[in-house]
């Protein structure tokens, strides 16, 4: 069996009692691992959890989700440093970007804090070599890679990517990574986006436990859903399925910096 690896999931967000079995579960269905992404500062303590009771299977990612109010200056300080202390075992340093969604319920006047926030997340990236998981969707990815180039950042993560072709085009040549949800297996916005992402480039999400419609319907979110999305990208891209999943497995690999 070719083996999976969900390339962005929220772990910590699923009921703590189930997380065990759910895992078990994951493990006997053909996903080798999570990148395991986090909000807040109290998450980033949560997700370094899960990855010392499990850490053949949870590649955690510190960060400051955008789509909510910025850290205080004590939420800010604290998390960098636990960046700093944790930097040897985590796989990058996630989820962080700039608000989109909620920008305006947030009350700020402008992007600047949020820029200036993710910039200081770059450059702790740099410094301990580390990959960034980004949330960059719509007019916003545009700014992003402008900032990732500016910071001479190599390793970047697109997640659940909405963007104009020339901003993805942008981001294929700067050789970035890309994933895609199992919407890609109902909607023709992310049929299109993935099959103009080059396989090396390319990886698969759930952003568990967010939800999904088509064939997901009312059911819980599982890394387990990637199986599909793998039949999906094989069908995209017109090569075996065990090549598909050959690549996106190896690709989440060496960018989380697994093999």
């Amino acid at each position: 069996m070719i083996l999976l690896i969900d390339a962005h999931i929220h772990l910590d967000h699923y009921p703590k009692q189930d997380i065990p079995l759910l895992i078990d579960v994951w493990r006997e269905t053909g996903i080798e691992g999570v990148v395991a992404v986090s909000t807040n500062l109290s998450s980033c303590y949560e997700t370094l959890d899960l990855a010392c009771r499990f850490p053949d299977f949870v590649y955690p990612c510190l960060g400051w989700h955008p789509e909510q109010p910025l850290p205080n200056d004590h939420e800010l300080d604290e998390l960098i440093q636990l960046i700093r202390m944790e930097n040897h075992r985590i796989a990058g340093i996630g989820e962080i970007g700039l608000p989109h969604y909620s920008l305006e319920k947030l009350g700020y006047p402008s992007l600047e804090p949020y820029l200036e926030l993710v910039t200081m997340f770059l450059r702790e990236a740099n410094d301990h070599r580390l990959p960034v998981a980004l949330h960059a969707v719509h007019d916003k990815a545009a700014i992003v890679i402008d900032l990732l180039q500016r910071e001479q950042v190599t390793k970047a993560h697109f997640h659940w990517l909405k963007a104009d072709s020339a901003t993805l085009q942008a981001i294929i040549q700067s050789g970035y990574m890309v994933s895609v949800t199992p919407e890609v297996c109902y909607r023709k916005r992310d049929e299109i986006l993935a099959a103009q992402v080059p396989l090396g480039q390319l990886l698969l999400e759930t952003d568990g436990p967010w939800p999904f419609a088509g064939p997901f319907q009312g059911k819980q979110t599982t890394p387990v859903f990637l199986q599909d999305s793998a039949i999906k990208i094989a069908e995209l891209k017109e090569i075996p399925l065990s090549a598909a999943k050959k690549y996106v497995t190896r690709n989440a690999r060496m960018f989380y910096n697994k093999e």
